[in-house]
């Protein structure tokens, strides 16, 4: 008998999910519901269920109608659906009789985890995924599917990965090499808070941007009591407020995904530019008023605790170990002057695929699989039903072996895709079921070959 050691390879699974936040779970409920048989897992960096937990201020709501959830839209009788939540939590008449247009924050957080404890069978915490290869047929040189690696060196296999890791915050150029724990983007709002006010404390906040995000976290700084002063800085005029009309908000139909994605490049450029505001640099009517109140109440008890800077650009950041010091350009003015802050918090948006300012070629996570895929026009190519494109120049049968984008996808999809709830059912539907048929085409059999290797230049 031989004393050799034999590690077992892991088995090979239909599908591996990255990331399980709102898009991966709704995925999650639509393979359910919508597909039969195939073996799922997905790998979530979070070591336990959560959602926007930077961000989870007390007051604020989601923006978002409340049967835009993560079913709702899809299939209105699935046991998933927010109305449910409500009913099986013993609160849906409280609920109702609150009279809010929108859930809050925090109670849409307890949906999300709500939802993702049904899944807890198919999701792996504390997974931080750090690369994804090709895997070949040993003989033929056929692309079989993937190997997913984690920091900590475990592996995973499966024919189909879906990406959904969350949008990559978007770091304005000045504070790119401005290594500090006192520098965070929003999503990290609350616990950098925290940090700041330890040992009483009583920090000087700068938060940066003029979007949804950036009132209320100055709301929320101010209104906290634990900060010496808070300070906007937004290169606009003012804070403006969201365009709210019904006809925009066609955007976020169903109807406008089709018409978006088909459309030429031109006229995407033109949809994006015109409907901004919906989404972009710009805040609900309440919170722009309720800041509007604050800063005016300051005003008449002489107290400047709460100040915002418009017209004003950020010119040059340096850090020491005690402070954050910004150098803030004037635009109108062209005056500039020089201001130390405890914490600076980048409200400033999410890149996105495409090229350009704000954009990405493709997500970190999908570097080494590049060389296969079509980069034609400098970033990633995805089909209406969010498959990554592969190269007509790689020699692979690429159908057999699927890559998905979830949530990431405004540049081809339109404004749906831009971190909104308002079409992740219908979007996890299109991409459970083009994972059901692509699988199926695939292996028809339900036989999977196993005598595979890494790929190499094999498939390049």
């Amino acid at each position: 008998m031989s004393d050799d050691i034999v590690i077992a390879e892991p088995p090979m699974l239909d599908i591996i999910g990255i990331g399980f936040g709102p898009a991966n779970i709704a995925l999650a409920v639509a393979l359910e519901e919508l597909t039969e048989g195939l073996s799922v897992q997905f790998l979530e960096k979070r070591r336990s269920k959560g959602w926007q937990e930077g961000m989870l201020l007390e007051e604020s709501d989601i923006q978002n109608h409340p049967l835009r959830d993560l079913v709702t839209p899809r299939n209105p009788r699935s046991r998933y659906s927010f109305t449910n939540f409500l009913f099986e939590n013993g609160r849906l008449f409280e609920h109702l009789n609150l009279g809010l247009p929108f859930p809050l924050r925090i109670e849409y957080e307890q949906y999300v985890c709500w939802v993702a404890g049904f899944f807890d069978h198919q999701v792996t915490y504390g997974v931080n995924v750090t690369g994804i290869t090709p895997l070949v047929d040993r003989g033929t040189g056929a692309l079989q599917g993937y190997v997913v690696r984690d920091a900590a060196g475990r592996e995973w296999r499966a024919r189909a990965v879906v990406v959904a890791p969350g949008r990559t915050p978007n770091v304005p150029a000045q504070f790119a090499h401005a290594d500090s724990e006192r520098i965070v983007h929003l999503n990290d709002y609350l616990f950098a808070l925290k940090r700041a006010c330890e040992d009483g404390r009583k920090p000087r906040v700068a938060v940066v941007g003029g979007s949804q995000s950036a009132v209320e976290i100055l709301l929320h700084a101010h209104g906290s009591g634990a900060c010496e002063s808070v300070t906007g800085i937004t290169r606009n005029f003012g804070f403006r407020q969201k365009d709210t009309s019904p006809f925009s908000d066609e955007v976020y139909f169903p109807q406008f995904v089709q018409t978006f994605f088909f459309a030429d490049q031109k006229t995407k450029d033109r949809l994006r530019a015109e409907l901004a505001p919906t989404n972009y640099s710009s805040a609900d009517k309440d919170v722009v008023e309720a800041l509007y109140v604050k800063l005016y109440a300051n005003r008449i008890l002489q107290r400047d605790s709460l100040t915002v800077r418009t017209n004003t650009e950020v010119a040059g950041v340096s850090t020491d170990r005690e402070s954050v010091q910004l150098t803030l350009h004037d635009t109108v003015t062209d005056a500039r002057s020089d201001e130390r802050f405890d914490l600076v918090v980048l409200a400033t948006g999410f890149l996105d695929i495409g090229d350009g300012p704000k954009r990405e070629a493709y997500p970190k996570l999908l570097a080494e699989l590049t060389p296969m895929f079509d980069l034609s026009r400098g970033h990633l190519n995805v089909s209406i039903d969010y498959r990554v494109q592969f190269s007509d120049a790689v020699d692979v049968d690429h159908t057999a072996a699927p890559v998905y984008l979830n949530g990431l996808c405004e540049s081809s999809h339109g404004m749906g895709d831009s971190g909104s709830f308002s079409l992740l059912a219908l979007r996890s539907a299109a991409i459970a079921q083009s994972l059901a048929a692509q699988l199926a085409a695939a292996s028809p059999d339900g036989e999977f070959d196993t005598d595979c290797a890494l790929a190499g230049d094999a498939v390049r």
